[in-house]
């Protein structure tokens, strides 16, 4: 019977570093993405994604987002900071600070997918609140509140 490693969570399938992951995705940001969601808080966003997916508590795309903002609905928008051309999302980012809403950028479109459980990457995502993963939820809210708008 032949020994099996066992990875710890901060270590890919591959055996390469989650941080190093993170670093490479980095190099592709577009310069405007701020406030960017650090490593730590990038995992707990896909994991209320992941949550909200299931209970269908999801917004998706720039267009169906927008409407929705502007009917009033709450909740927390992700936006992927490798979006290319940016001038996709560039606008949202002042639509939800006059909302009040709190945002954030992540390094990338394709991991912002496939937390939503689908293949194609997403420019962003709007995860509202619900009662199964409130805990969750509110610990994001509270992390994206702290971070710093860009000036």
């Amino acid at each position: 019977m032949g020994k099996t490693k066992k990875l710890d969570e901060s270590t890919a399938e591959d055996g390469t570093d989650d941080k190093t992951v993170y670093q490479e995705k980095i190099k592709f940001l577009s310069p405007i993405s701020q406030p960017l969601a650090s490593r730590k808080l990038t995992k707990k966003l896909y994991k209320v994604i992941k949550k909200a997916n299931k209970q269908k508590q999801l917004r998706k795309g720039v267009r169906e987002i927008q409407k929705f903002i502007r009917k009033g609905e709450n909740g927390l928008v992700i936006l992927a900071g490798d979006t290319n051309p940016i001038e996709v999302i560039c606008h949202m980012p002042l639509v939800c600070e006059e909302k009040g809403m709190p945002y954030c950028y992540t390094p990338s479109k394709e991991d912002l997918g496939a937390a939503l459980g689908s293949v194609r990457p997403t420019c962003m995502v709007m995860v509202k609140p619900h009662d199964d993963y409130r805990e969750l939820y509110d610990e994001c809210s509270a992390a994206l509140s702290e971070l710093p708008l860009p000036v």
